[in-house]
């Protein structure tokens, strides 16, 4: 799309009918309606099922190859992209390079706007090669209204090398068609303030990167059952975390299951398999190595 086209057309760019008084309702009213319409992520998340599951199986097999997971974006997009991958590595024990988030104007765009960088392809384009992104890994463009240029450039080489590509944004293909691996359109219809895709297209965004990299993860074996058997070992909450979830698994008492964490140097999985295998840390470690981080895989051998 040209810089002097109307982006009238856009689904995140309409008026949304239902809020044409947003100026003059109640505080209940407006809660009200903002309630109403976030039903829509719901709905836009069912509707983009198959896309999400395709991009879920796209990363964890890339990332099992040694690849690494890249969100790029701009604004609010770039944001929320950002903030999911620096919720990797205390929540799955990941190193910071795994999953990372590239934002137009880098750091100081999280906390002051700057919008304008995102008008320029090329740089977009230069953030592939300054991050060293390769054919193994996964670039996942977010871009709510799809026509982002940073975003767009950046897709585009990484096409060009072979990269896996995944597109998400909040209008239809045929508004704003995109050249990727995975397209996945997240429709939630206008803002109720008309073009602020802060609202439900940064809602609904922040519901598929949740889904996205957390499936990736219990595809990685980061997860037994539905317990975050990496979580790192941080702060006094998610040490009591790890002390809670091997209680739960092991049924021992609190005080045995501090010492069997400690003895494995606070890696909960290490500590379970400890347990269970009845076997030293250095034995667990290495058996965990050899089945490439996964417990159940490990359990059985």
């Amino acid at each position: 799309m040209q810089a002097n086209q109307s982006r009238g057309h856009l689904l995140t760019e309409q008026i949304n009918p239902n809020s044409q008084n947003l100026d003059q309702m109640t505080a209940v009213a407006l809660v009200d309606l903002f309630n109403a319409e976030d039903q829509k992520t719901i709905e836009a998340i069912a509707a983009a099922r198959i896309e999400l599951a395709e991009a879920i199986e796209i990363t964890s097999a890339a990332l099992n190859n040694n690849g690494r997971l890249f969100y790029i974006g701009a604004g609010t997009s770039g944001r929320l992209g950002v903030l999911d991958a620096a919720e990797c590595p205390p929540t799955f024990c990941t190193p910071p390079e795994l999953v990372q988030g590239i934002l137009a104007g880098g750091k100081d765009a999280l906390v002051k706007s700057s919008e304008s960088l995102e008008d320029r392809p090329e740089d977009g384009a230069q953030a592939v090669i300054d991050y060293g992104i390769t054919e193994k890994d996964v670039l996942v463009g977010i871009t709510a209204g799809g026509t982002t240029p940073y975003v767009r450039g950046a897709l585009a080489a990484a096409n060009e090398m072979g990269t896996k590509t995944i597109f998400i944004s909040c209008v239809p293909i045929d508004q704003v068609p995109c050249d990727v691996d995975v397209n996945i359109r997240l429709l939630t219809g206008p803002e109720i303030l008309a073009g602020s895709t802060r609202l439900k297209a940064g809602t609904v965004t922040k519901m598929a990167l949740n889904i996205l990299s957390t499936s990736v993860m219990v595809k990685l074996g980061k997860v037994y059952g539905n317990r975050m058997i990496d979580v790192a070992v941080t702060n006094d909450k998610l040490y009591d975390r790890a002390l809670r979830i091997l209680q739960d698994l092991t049924d021992l008492p609190r005080a045995e299951a501090e010492t069997l964490l400690d003895k494995s140097k606070r890696k909960v999985k290490t500590a379970l398999l400890m347990y269970w295998n009845q076997i030293d840390a250095a034995e667990a470690e290495d058996l965990l190595a050899q089945q490439s981080g996964d417990l159940r895989s490990a359990l059985k051998a």
